[in-house]
């Protein structure tokens, strides 16, 4: 979880780099393309089953879309938004899926965890207010990077029993990859800017291959992660990632967040703090199931 933590601003940090030098299309393409060609030489070295069919081949096909769009949003609002505040901004996720738990899946959420997901959901305004005042909408976009995100995890915890982790992102990479070209192929007939495909000079192209591998590895390192600790003692560790990304985002730009995104910053963490722990509690208080 520490290596996700790192790692994960570090990827969102070349995406930063290259996303004013290369099209949106081509960016996700690169991506989801390493991810699959990464993935699908281990399914086969190790003998994994891979095909689906049925609920979870729609599932996963429909958890690809939300995957596009969300990493499409993440990598356009790191054109304008400073790594930490548009990280720190698209952690209001488990507040969502907290609210969709409640009203999808009928779980149980008590008074304090949704006067919490409130709290922390204010702070992400306060890390959004500098932002807005300095380019406009794009500081809304982490925004629908959360929501989006948010019921990606929740058709994620639908199937994960279902399927083999590895195989899911294979399948999803190339999905998306088949997704893409069509889009690509439109896009450089209509001369559209974001659906075009360049040449991208030799350093260019060794962040493309960067940005794909690390796309792939925390994923991985996410699902390492689960599968040898329980969810309830991994959640608080990973807000790690917003000083991480803090600390990368001046180390690579030179942005630091302003007092009032930083003060929205502390809200959002101790809130989201707060419903984990609150949420530990609730599951050792509750009685076993015979």
């Amino acid at each position: 979880m520490l290596g996700f933590c790192i790692l994960a601003p570090l990827g969102d940090a070349v995406a930063k780099i290259l996303s004013t030098a290369v099209p949106l299309g081509q960016l996700l393409f690169v991506r989801f393309a390493i991810q699959a060609a990464v993935l699908f030489p281990i399914i086969l070295a190790t003998g994994r089953p891979w095909r689906m069919r049925g609920r979870v081949l729609k599932l996963v096909f429909v958890r690809t879309l939300l995957h596009m769009l969300g990493i499409g949003a993440m990598f356009t609002a790191l054109r304008y938004l400073p790594l930490a505040d548009a990280v720190a901004i698209a952690f209001v996720m488990p507040f969502f899926m907290l609210l969709l738990g409640r009203f999808i899946l009928h779980e149980e959420v008590g008074l304090r965890r949704l006067c919490a997901s409130i709290v922390g959901f204010i702070g992400t305004l306060l890390v959004i207010q500098p932002s807005f005042v300095s380019v406009g909408w794009p500081a809304f976009l982490p925004l629908v990077v959360a929501v989006v995100f948010a019921f990606f995890m929740l058709i994620t915890r639908q199937i994960a029993k279902e399927t083999d982790p590895i195989c899911l992102q294979a399948i999803s990479g190339l999905m998306a990859s088949a997704m893409i070209i069509p889009a690509l192929i439109f896009g450089a007939h209509n001369n559209w800017r974001e659906l075009t495909m360049i040449q991208p000079d030799v350093p260019t192209v060794w962040l493309l291959v960067i940005i794909g591998l690390l796309g792939t590895l925390v994923h991985l390192l996410m699902t390492w992660a689960l599968r040898y600790a329980p969810s309830t003692t991994l959640a608080p560790m990973q807000y790690l990632e917003i000083p991480f990304a803090a600390l990368i985002g001046w180390l690579f730009f030179g942005d630091w967040p302003n007092q009032l995104a930083g003060v929205g910053i502390l809200i959002t963490v101790a809130a989201g703090l707060y419903v984990v722990f609150r949420e530990r509690a609730t599951s050792r208080a509750a009685p076993p199931i015979p």
